[in-house]
C-alpha cells in the first residue's frame, strides 16, 4: 500500500491494552482510540481513565469516549477520521450497522474464546467454570450479531488446573495481540485474510459475571467449587462460610473423600489447608481473606482460630 493503513482501535480494559501496542508497532497509522468514558474507581469514587485511555495519550493519540456510538454526531466524527480498518478489543459498546460500515477494511475483533464457544461478556471466567481444557483466542471479522462474524486467524492454548481468572487473562490477552499482529503484518503486506464461517454447533454464550455468583454453595460437587474459585480470582472473588465466619476464599482445590459431615462443615484443619465437606467430595481451602483484612494463607487464619484445630 502507498498510504499507511490508518486503523481507529477501540478498547477499554487492561485486555486490551496490548492489542493496542500491536497496533502501534504494526507500520499501521494509529489515528484514533476510542474507549469508554471515564468511570468511578478506588475508595474515593474519583473518575478514573481506563487503561486503554491511559496508552492511549501515554502515546500521543487521539482519543475519543463517547457514551454511545448510536448517534449521527458520534458516526460522522468517526467517519471523519477516514479509517481504513476499525479493531475492537474488549470495547464494551454495540457497534451498530452504520459503524460497520464506515472502515474500508470493515471491522476486526479480538475474542478471548475459540469461537462459537463463549460469544458474550466474559469467555475466560466461563471457560474456567465450565471445566474446559481449552481456549484461545479469534481475530474475526465483525458482523452485526454478538460475536457471530467469520472468523480470520486464531491462537489456542491449554486451561491448566492451576489456571485462574487472571492468569488465563494476562496469557489470552498476550496472544490477543500476537494474532493482531501477524493480522496486520498479512494485511499490509498486501494479503487478504481468509473469513471462515463458525460452526453452527457448539454454541454458547459467556454471560456478564454477578457479584452474586460468588458464593459458594457446599452442597455441590467439590470439582465445581474449585473452578468457580479459580474462575472468580482477581474478581469478584469466591466467597464462603467457615464454622460460621463469611469470608472471601481465594484458592482452594477438590480432593477425592468420603465423608458424612453437613455441607460447608470443617472436616480437618492443619497446615496442608481447612478441609471442608462438600456434596461429593472436599474442598479444600489454602488461601482466604477476612472482613477487612487482607489475603492470608489458612495457616495464619487458624493461629487466629486454633480452635479448629481441634477437628481430626
Amino acid at each position: 500500500m502507498n498510504q499507511p493503513l490508518r486503523l481507529v482501535f477501540a478498547g477499554t480494559p487492561e485486555f486490551a491494552v496490548p492489542c493496542l501496542d500491536a497496533c502501534r508497532a504494526s507500520g499501521a497509522e494509529v489515528v484514533a482510540v476510542y474507549t469508554q468514558p471515564d468511570r468511578p474507581a478506588g475508595r474515593g469514587r474519583k473518575l478514573a481513565p481506563s487503561p486503554v485511555k491511559q496508552a492511549a495519550l501515554a502515546a500521543g493519540i487521539a482519543v475519543e469516549q463517547p457514551e454511545s456510538l448510536k448517534s449521527a454526531d458520534v458516526q460522522q466524527a468517526l467517519a471523519a477520521y477516514r479509517p481504513d480498518l476499525l479493531v475492537v478489543v474488549a470495547y464494551g459498546l454495540i457497534l451498530p450497522r452504520k459503524v460497520l460500515a464506515i472502515p474500508r477494511l470493515g471491522c476486526w475483533n479480538v475474542h478471548a474464546s475459540l469461537l462459537p464457544r463463549w460469544r458474550g461478556a466474559a469467555p475466560i471466567q466461563r471457560a474456567i467454570l465450565a471445566g474446559d481444557t481449552e481456549s484461545g483466542v479469534d481475530l474475526m471479522q465483525m458482523e452485526a450479531g454478538l460475536d457471530t462474524g467469520p472468523v480470520l486467524l486464531q491462537r489456542r492454548t491449554p486451561i491448566s488446573r492451576d489456571d485462574t481468572g487472571g492468569s488465563l487473562h494476562d496469557r489470552l490477552s498476550a496472544l490477543g495481540a500476537e494474532v493482531l499482529a501477524e493480522g496486520l503484518r498479512r494485511t499490509l503486506a498486501g494479503e487478504t485474510l481468509i473469513a471462515t464461517s463458525q460452526p453452527e454447533v457448539g454454541v454458547s454464550y459467556a454471560h456478564k459475571l454477578d457479584k452474586a455468583e460468588a458464593k459458594l454453595d457446599f452442597s455441590r460437587p467439590a470439582t465445581e467449587l474449585e473452578r468457580q474459585v479459580r474462575a472468580f480470582d482477581p474478581w469478584p472473588v469466591a466467597e464462603g462460610v467457615i464454622a460460621g465466619e463469611p469470608l472471601r476464599i481465594w484458592a482452594a482445590q477438590a480432593i477425592a473423600l468420603d465423608h458424612h459431615g453437613a455441607p460447608g462443615s470443617v472436616l480437618a484443619a492443619g497446615r496442608d489447608g481447612i478441609d471442608l465437606a462438600c456434596g461429593d467430595g472436599a474442598l479444600r481451602v489454602t488461601a482466604l481473606q477476612r472482613a477487612g483484612g487482607r489475603r492470608i494463607g489458612a495457616i495464619d487464619y487458624l493461629n487466629a482460630r486454633p480452635e479448629l484445630r481441634q477437628r481430626p
